[in-house]
């Protein structure tokens, strides 16, 4: 890097071309891979397994999971909108963004423990079958990685109020929005499985 070249035009000299922090979370997103696959072949597995209580048909409340989804999946062009300002230099436009994008991720999980609650209260608890406990985990687990990358933005959100989040960090942004993008892919799949083809 020569004097007259600012740091954060420097280049990634890696094998792969990429940062290694951009790898490390494309490795990380492929283990993530394997542990939804397997949690979707077990919920396959299992969603015929209802020995007691409601099955999927006495629960689903597929026009409000659809709202839910759609709010989650327009979550994604927020997050576009996100990158794309601060790598502009448009760091008021990228706080905006984010606290849209955490705002939609937020009201999706909101949504789901509403979704929860009512399952439980029509006698479909984690353990009523195997329908249940498959069904929980799975998106349990879904609703919880979310959770993480609302945190995840809301720090990137209060770095940025801080000073500490400036256009030769967009990187970082762009790293967090293919986690965000992740989830987002994993529920399509998701609800399609789970909710489009109950049984």
């Amino acid at each position: 890097m020569t004097a007259e070249t600012p740091a954060h035009t420097e280049e990634h000299h890696t094998s792969t071309g990429l940062s290694n922090e951009k790898l490390a979370m494309w490795v990380f997103l492929g283990s993530e891979c394997l542990l939804f696959g397997g949690l979707i072949s077990t919920y396959m597995f299992n969603k015929g397994r209802i020995a007691r209580g409601p099955g999927p048909e006495d629960v689903f409340d597929i026009p409000f999971t659809s709202v839910s989804s759609f709010v989650l999946l327009m979550s994604s062009l927020t997050m576009v909108f996100a990158v794309s300002s601060i790598a502009r230099g448009d760091l008021r436009g990228n706080r905006i963004w984010l606290a849209t994008t955490a705002a939609l991720g937020a009201t999706f999980v909101a949504g789901q423990v509403y979704e929860f609650t009512a399952f439980y209260s029509e006698g479909l608890g984690f353990t009523t079958n195997l329908f249940g406990s498959a069904f929980y985990a799975l998106t349990g687990f879904h609703g919880a990685h979310v959770t993480i990358g609302i945190i995840m933005l809301m720090s990137l959100f209060v770095m940025s109020l801080r000073g500490n989040l400036g256009p030769e960090r967009a990187e970082t942004v762009e790293i967090i929005g293919l986690y965000w993008h992740f989830v987002d892919i994993v529920w399509i799949v998701i609800f399609t499985i789970v909710y489009l083809f109950p049984q």
